[in-house]
């Protein structure tokens, strides 16, 4: 599951899975993780708290979780008659090794706890993925008639996103509640043109990045498809500014579009070090630095989002969320390490 931007990443693809399905998608909510905050449980917000549900609908069917659970369930998947299915080898990590471990570990377990469904029975499958080329095994293996409801341990996607998925964020459109926070944030903290940056430099991060730096991963490395290039044979390198950005590159790719779009503010959204007095020396004062960190990070993607250039982590789904935002209406971004989209800065080396 992970954070936001893996759940994303998979939410796009289970949507592209229901509609090939043509099945009405329960579209879940959000799951925030407080692993430092007390009482360190997971939290449930529903997928309209902070997006429109209703815009999906132009896509495909959807109803909220929260509402299959109350309104629909009690005749279409009631108690007792609730299967789980998953792949046989996911089903090798049970005690019998026949049953769908859906409630093991977190989120899991959380997960389905907070929905409150037990299940009575595991239906097992193999020799086939979700992608579109086995459609009609999936049509003809679970035909809706007999299996009304497919509830799966996971996500009937991939991670990062598949590419021809990556044009569903359109329909993911943010809840009024959240453009109307967001842009009070916006006019009151920022002076326009501004310039959001996504810092993901934290000690986790810096870890994951060292798989890169000793050679333990290629160019495809988490969401970096995204700027790499999803055709593995053709992939440009992954170099570990684009991973994990120094404060050498950070200073120098924020002064070059502040001067670009002749920006008059900076937004940092990091996950550790904001290195905004650092930023602010850069322009003696002439432009503003903000970093808000918000209680919830979705508010951080939505200021993000909204700036007049974006320079994210080409590793990141957190940045690949806004990313594909931002190419669906058309605005500019960039990433460290890499300036212009499809090509690597030059003398950027490993």
């Amino acid at each position: 599951m992970g954070r936001f931007g893996n759940q994303a990443d998979h939410f796009l693809g289970s949507l592209a899975f229901a509609k090939m399905l043509n099945r009405t998608l329960a579209v879940p909510p959000w799951i925030v993780y407080r692993h430092h905050t007390h009482p360190y449980t997971n939290v449930h917000v529903p997928y309209s708290e902070f997006f429109q549900l209703e815009a999906l609908s132009a896509y495909h069917r959807v109803v909220s979780l929260e509402d299959f659970m109350e309104k629909l369930a009690p005749e279409h998947w009631p108690s007792g008659q609730r299967r789980a299915y998953c792949f046989e080898t996911a089903a090798q990590r049970s005690a019998d090794k026949k049953s769908c471990p859906m409630k093991d570990g977190n989120p899991f377990g959380p997960f389905w706890d907070y929905v409150g469904v037990d299940f009575d029975k595991s239906v097992l499958f193999g020799g086939i993925s979700f992608s579109v080329y086995h459609q009609p095994q999936w049509m003809k293996k679970f035909p809706p008639s007999e299996h009304p409801v497919l509830a799966m341990p996971g996500a009937p996607a991939q991670f990062p996103v598949m590419e021809e998925h990556v044009g569903l964020q359109r329909y993911v459109v943010w809840s009024d509640n959240m453009v109307a926070e967001g842009e009070e944030h916006i006019s009151n903290l920022l002076i326009r043109p501004y310039v959001s940056i996504h810092l993901r430099i934290g000690s986790d991060w810096q870890n994951a990045c060292k798989m890169l730096k000793s050679g333990d991963t290629g160019p495809h490395f988490m969401a970096s498809p995204q700027c790499v290039g999803y055709n593995r044979q053709a992939a440009l390198p992954l170099t570990m500014n684009m991973c994990l950005p120094d404060l050498a590159e950070i200073r120098r790719a924020v002064k070059l579009w502040v001067k670009k779009t002749s920006s008059r503010s900076v937004y940092i959204a990091t996950d550790s070090e904001s290195h905004s007095r650092d930023i602010e020396k850069l322009f003696n004062g002439k432009v503003s630095v903000v970093t808000l960190q918000p209680d919830s990070a979705q508010m951080d993607l939505y200021i993000l989002g909204q700036a007049d250039h974006f320079i994210g982590n080409c590793v990141s789904s957190f940045s690949a969320f806004v990313k594909r935002e931002r190419d669906v209406r058309g605005l500019p971004s960039s990433f460290f390490g890499m300036d212009k989209p499809g090509r690597v800065n030059p003398n950027d080396e490993l």
